[in-house]
Formats: C-alpha cells, sequence, structure tokens
C-alpha cells in the first residue's frame, strides 16, 4: 500500500512556515477512476446514439451525488460513533465512505437528470453501469493504497500485511496481520463485471438490461466479498447476522427482479 504519494517537507517562505504538505495516492486513484468513468460513459453514449456531453454532465451530477450519499450512509451505520464524538465527522471528509450509500444517492439524481434533459432512462442508465463498474475497479485500488475497507484475517498464501501508522491511525486497517485483500477481490470482480456489461450492450435485448444486470450481479459480488471483510464501520443488522451492505444487496436483487418484467416490456425509448 502506498498512502501517500509523496510528501513536500516543511518550508519557509516569506518568512511563514508552511507544509509539510502530502499527495494522498487514495485522492489521485479516486480522481483516475472519476475520470475514466467519465470517458467510458461518454464513449459509450456516442456509440449508443446519445448526446456524450449530456451523458457526462449526468455523470457528474451523479458523482457528486453519490459522495454525498456514500458518507450520509457511513454516519446513519455508525451513528453512535459520530454522536459521541461529533469531532469524527471530519474524518468522514477523509473517506470515501459506503459505496451503496453512493448509490442511492446518485440514481434520484440521475432520474431528475435524464427527465429534464430528456434522454431515454434506460437507455441511458445501460450506458452509464458500464462506467460505474469501471469506476469501482479503480476506486478500490484506491482504497487498497488507503487501507480502508480492509478484509478479515487470513492464512492464505496471498494474504496482505499492511505497515503504515498513517493509514492504522486513520482507518484502523491494522498492521503486522495478514488480511484478505478484499479491496483488490472487489477490483477484480468489477473488472470482470465490466466485460460482462459491456458484452451484453452490445447484443442487449431490451432497454434496461445492463442496467438490471448490474445491479444483480454486484449485489451478488457485494454480499459474498462482505464475508471477507473485516472493518466494523461498515454497520450490521439484524444483530450482527449481516453487514449492512449485504442486507441492502438482498433489497436491490428482490426490488430489481420484481420490476425486471416490467423494464423487460416497456417500448423502446426514442433516442
Amino acid at each position: 500500500m502506498f498512502p501517500k504519494l509523496f510528501t513536500i517537507p516543511a518550508f519557509e517562505l516569506f518568512g511563514r512556515h508552511l507544509g509539510p504538505y502530502s499527495l494522498h495516492m487514495y485522492g489521485v486513484l479516486l480522481v483516475a477512476a472519476l475520470l475514466a468513468a467519465l470517458w467510458l460513459a461518454g464513449r459509450l453514449a456516442r456509440q449508443n446514439g446519445l448526446d456524450p456531453q449530456k451523458v457526462q454532465d449526468l455523470g457528474i451530477a451523479s458523482i457528486i451525488a453519490g459522495l454525498v450519499g456514500a458518507k450520509v450512509l457511513l454516519i446513519l451505520v455508525d451513528f453512535d460513533q459520530y454522536r459521541a464524538s461529533p469531532r469524527a465527522l471530519l474524518d468522514v471528509l477523509q473517506s470515501g465512505g459506503v459505496f451503496y450509500g453512493g448509490l442511492l444517492g446518485g440514481i434520484p439524481v440521475a432520474w431528475w437528470y435524464i427527465r429534464k434533459h430528456a434522454l431515454p432512462l434506460f437507455g441511458t442508465l445501460d450506458v452509464l453501469a458500464p462506467a460505474v463498474a469501471l469506476g469501482q475497479c479503480i476506486g478500490r485500488l484506491a482504497c487498497f493504497a488507503a487501507g480502508c475497507c480492509f478484509g478479515s484475517s487470513s492464512t492464505m498464501p496471498w494474504a496482505v500485511i499492511f505497515h503504515s501508522e498513517d493509514a492504522h491511525a486513520l482507518v484502523g486497517v491494522p498492521l503486522g496481520v495478514p488480511l484478505h485483500p478484499s479491496q483488490l477481490y472487489e477490483s477484480l470482480g468489477t473488472l470482470i463485471l465490466l466485460f460482462i456489461l459491456l458484452a451484453v450492450l452490445r447484443n442487449r435485448r431490451f432497454q434496461g438490461q445492463v442496467f438490471t444486470l448490474y445491479l444483480v450481479l454486484y449485489a451478488v459480488l457485494r454480499f459474498i466479498l462482505e464475508f471477507y471483510r473485516g472493518d466494523v464501520a461498515r454497520g450490521t443488522v439484524f444483530g450482527g447476522v449481516l453487514s449492512t451492505s449485504q442486507f441492502i444487496a438482498i433489497l436491490v436483487v428482490f426490488l430489481t427482479l420484481a420490476a425486471l418484467p416490467l423494464i423487460a416490456k416497456r417500448p423502446p425509448e426514442a433516442v
């Protein structure tokens, strides 16, 4: 892991003491994830007869709403901690938050933007789904670099050991303990998901097929991966039987499958 790409030592300028300043790998990779997702969304929009600029603007609006939603859900799942120590809310600014909070925050904004600009609803969501998967793939590498979203203890030969005191202080990752590289598991899983979505997009049978497939496959992937997570801050429900993300994943699968017949029967929307 490389939580800090480099650090500029403290220095004096015009009689003032400045620094030190650090460039964090998490921020660099997160920006790379967002840019890559926007690039792919624009490219797929053009290939599918949509306005690339509108789709990319939609992506930016959804990303902003998603970042807010991810942090809100992070606070809600560990509300007692933040209520007991309000100053800990400042740490939320340095965290990516809970992904499902981002998804739940981004979808309503995407729906509003699509309606406002008269874009085909499910046709546009089909284009955005692979872009989201690409962003997740790179974004989890950012988590690995920072040490957040860490895995549970492991005896597997590919277990990883973190050593950064800064990462331990910020996100609580255990040091010197072999852990499942849960961030890399999800990065690989979403990369495979990306290729599946791109293949289906080229041969989709109805508008909405790619988007609903993404919702179901990612939910299944996330449900499984949660068993290898070790960070308790992500929250649990039913007395610890399920993590918050597992519970949301189950809801997403049931709601998506229930809506799928209606989506499949919708007449194609004009592009």
